[in-house]
């Protein structure tokens, strides 16, 4: 959807940056740019090394999710099991790691879904969705400091919570599109066994 010559109405070009905040991971920046009508603006956004979820399919139809005390919110959310990027991770083996240490499970095969934007007008942060499949338990290994329920969902229990507005995490409703997508035939996924990715 993207054409550079069709958008080039749309294209604001930078003039100048500053960091505002250098934190562990985020860096938050003040950008100026120039407008396609020629004036000036600012631009403040956050940098984000970029991040992964998985959709864990358990055996019996139910996915494995994860609920856990989000701060900047003040609440606990359920969410699909996730986590950044480390410098130069792949991203399926960041999927790999986080399902393993946040869960407790691996997976025999994977499934690339999509990448998504979880805040474009003011974070780079790009988040891609892995399918897991075939689960095999284990421990979890937390980070210090990491507290996370496990608990597991139909996806028609999921459904239900999206329509009454208590399941409001962006890139699990978004799992859950793919999911119904892909189990009614609409969007296709490209199975691989765990031993070729070296999971």
């Amino acid at each position: 959807m993207s054409d550079p010559a069709a958008d080039r109405h749309l294209v604001e070009r930078a003039l100048g940056s500053e960091a505002l905040l250098e934190g562990g991971f985020l860096h938050v920046r003040r950008d100026t740019v120039e407008l396609p009508d020629g004036r000036q603006a600012t631009r403040e956004y956050v940098r984000h090394p970029g991040a992964v979820a998985v959709i864990p399919l358990l055996d019996d139809g139910r996915l494995l999710l994860e609920r856990q005390w989000r701060h900047p919110l003040g609440r606990v959310l359920l969410e699909l099991p996730a986590g950044k990027l480390d410098p130069g991770e792949d991203p399926l083996a960041c999927a790999v790691r986080e399902l393993r240490e946040e869960t407790g499970h691996s997976a025999r095969e994977w499934a690339f879904a999509a990448r998504l934007h979880s805040a474009c007008a003011y974070s780079t942060e790009a988040i891609e969705l892995w399918f897991a499949r075939g689960l095999q338990p284990g421990p979890q290994r937390l980070d210090d400091g990491e507290f996370i329920e496990t608990v597991a969902c139909t996806p028609d229990e999921l459904d239900a919570l999206a329509a009454r507005g208590e399941l409001s995490d962006a890139k699990t409703l978004v799992g859950l599109l793919w999911l119904q997508r892909w189990r009614a035939g609409g969007w296709a996924l490209d199975w691989r066994p765990a031993v070729t990715i070296g999971a």
